[in-house]
């Protein structure tokens, strides 16, 4: 699992895979969908997908996959070794959302949120596990919101193929236990290894496991917050607990577009409205300034003469 391509721009999303085994083009596959990291405000969210011939199922089995949240990071690591080295029948592929892409998209203009979010990064890894002519015929999915309409979806999407989508997928199914444990160790290792772009120093590690309501988490949180630039890219800024946190700590900022008008905001903190800039009388007065320069260059001009 090369991560370097990732760690060398990790504010938007990189996709990974191993090579596809010839099996795979050849016979019937089934296909398994699994994330980490859903729920940290802290890191990166993966998803994973593994494949393996209809056929191997059992042998993928004895591999004795597990939800990988019951597995420490050693065993984890141990099966991830244990599936690569399966790779003549066995492939996966990851797609890496960073903190940055997903806060983004959260926040953007046309909300995005984090369902619909997981539901394209999911349909995008199918769609590349079919592209790359795996003859897919079954596909299991750890259901995000409702299993039901989730599996009608991803039905209507790809016809032909037997969708299962259900609560604990990990745990019900062998290949979903597989995309579970690539995804899983792909986002320990890209935590572990995170390069930070902001100049922080000499950057405090121990952030404990990231979720929201972990004690150290949220003091790490409060260490780094930076009361004008708010947080670096390691933190998803649109959680709320980020958000509640530079509402409490960061320094306020008005914005010409708040219910209030801006330039009344502004005036109340005794400060210039961004909009004045742009006033009636800023525009004439750039216009008489440009007027002059322009003058001045071709006075200078005909004295040369």
């Amino acid at each position: 699992m090369d991560l370097k391509q990732f760690e060398a721009d990790n504010c938007g999303s990189r996709r990974l895979a191993s090579l596809i085994p010839d099996v795979c083009r050849a016979e019937d596959c089934c296909l398994g969908v699994d994330e980490a990291g859903r729920g940290p405000v802290l890191g990166p969210m993966v998803y994973g997908i593994c494949f393996c011939p209809v056929s191997k199922k059992e042998e993928l089995k004895d591999l004795k996959v597990a939800d990988s949240k019951t597995l420490t990071e050693a065993e984890r690591e141990n099966l991830f070794q244990n599936l690569d080295q399966a790779k003549s029948y066995v492939g996966w592929a990851l797609q890496i959302l960073s903190p940055n892409m997903i806060s983004t998209s959260m926040l953007q203009r046309m909300k995005y949120n984090l369902n619909a979010l997981s539901h394209d990064t999911a349909i995008g890894l199918i769609q590349y596990a079919l592209d790359s002519g795996v003859q897919l015929k079954e596909v299991y999915v750890d259901t995000v919101g409702p299993a039901e309409k989730y599996e009608v979806k991803l039905s209507q999407r790809f016809p032909g193929i037997k969708v299962t989508v259900r609560p604990k997928a990990d745990s019900l199914f062998p290949v979903v236990s597989a995309a579970s444990i690539c995804a899983k160790v792909a986002r320990d290792r890209v935590v572990k290894g995170w390069k930070f772009a902001e100049d922080l120093g000499q950057i405090d590690t121990d952030y404990g496991s990231g979720y929201p309501n972990d004690p150290k988490t949220k003091q790490w949180l409060l260490k780094y917050l930076d009361p004008v630039f708010g947080y670096p890219q390691f933190v998803r800024f649109s959680w709320s607990t980020a958000q509640t946190l530079m509402d409490s700590k960061a320094v306020t900022v008005h914005w010409d577009d708040d219910e209030e008008d801006g330039e009344k905001a502004a005036e109340r903190q005794n400060n210039r409205s961004m909009l004045s800039y742009f006033s009636a009388s800023a525009e004439a007065d750039r216009a008489q300034q440009t007027h002059r320069f322009f003058t001045e260059r071709r006075l200078k001009s005909l004295k040369s003469l």
